[in-house]
């Protein structure tokens, strides 16, 4: 079994709180937290499937551990995407805890990561894109795999999604830190109309060079895309032709990559 440290570290990397143990860890933590503030999780083996709990608002997701992962607090505009409850108070319930093998090998979702953050990680799965409206965090690709499929508005939580910003080349990719077996896409765009437009077709393009194109209709209701089981560690959501309607803003609410886990 992993042996795993749950640190809150401020901003001068001085530690606030720490537990430690086998197979799972709680730290408690009684503190408002600070900007700068940290949350550290390390582990004695990488490459390994935990359930992780940084916020006891926020839950738990299914993720794959390849190192330490560090996730620093988000304040201000950062924290709009995330539920008001989400790191408020002098109370905070952090865990960790080993998942069993029927866990991460039974057939799921494998694209929701509530802890998923920009740039490089050790925390998967994670989503990156080639543009994110403004740079605003309402409109962060990690918004599309946080699990959250409401799809009737946008802006602040729960409404948070992928925003293109009107770029043509607009691209998503989801990367999972291993080998999967994938053979189904959900999609939920976002269907705030007449404020959105909406995809007529996209093209999903997956790391072993193969790529399937999609047609989409205007809807509220997720979008199936099912295809022959496929092992993969990425997928990407590219060429995405909106409608003629007028209004020049189509988004993701939700991406959904359903199959199973063949490693290790």
């Amino acid at each position: 079994m992993p042996e795993f440290v749950l640190k809150v570290l401020d901003r001068e990397n001085s530690i606030i709180a720490s537990n430690q143990g086998t197979g799972e860890v709680n730290l408690f933590c009684q503190r408002e937290y600070c900007p700068g503030d940290k949350l550290i999780l390390e582990t004695s083996k990488e490459n390994i499937y935990v359930w992780l709990q940084f916020d006891d608002a926020l839950g738990k997701s299914l993720t794959f551990i390849t190192g330490e992962v560090c996730y620093e607090i988000p304040f201000g505009e950062k924290r709009f995407n995330l539920s008001p409850k989400a790191f408020l108070g002098n109370k905070h319930l952090l865990t960790v805890k080993a998942a069993k093998e029927f866990e991460y090998k039974a057939y799921r979702n494998l694209a929701v990561n509530i802890y998923d953050q920009h740039g490089t990680v050790n925390c998967y799965p994670h989503a990156s894109a080639n543009v994110e409206t403004r740079g605003e965090s309402v409109f962060a690709a990690k918004n599309a795999i946080d699990g959250i499929t409401i799809n009737d508005s946008h802006g602040n939580w729960p409404y948070a999604s992928w925003g293109i910003n009107k770029q043509e080349d607009a691209a998503i990719k989801v990367e999972f830190g291993r080998t999967v077996e994938a053979d189904c896409v959900l999609l939920y765009t976002r269907a705030d109309f007449p404020h959105d437009n909406w995809w007529k077709s996209v093209t999903l393009t997956f790391s072993n060079g193969k790529s399937i194109v999609a047609e989409l209709d205007k809807s509220d209701r997720p979008h199936e895309i099912r295809f022959e089981k496929m092992q993969i560690s990425w997928v990407q959501l590219s060429e995405l032709i909106k409608s003629e309607d007028p209004s020049p803003f189509p988004a993701l609410t939700q991406i959904e990559i359903y199959g199973t886990d063949i490693s290790i």
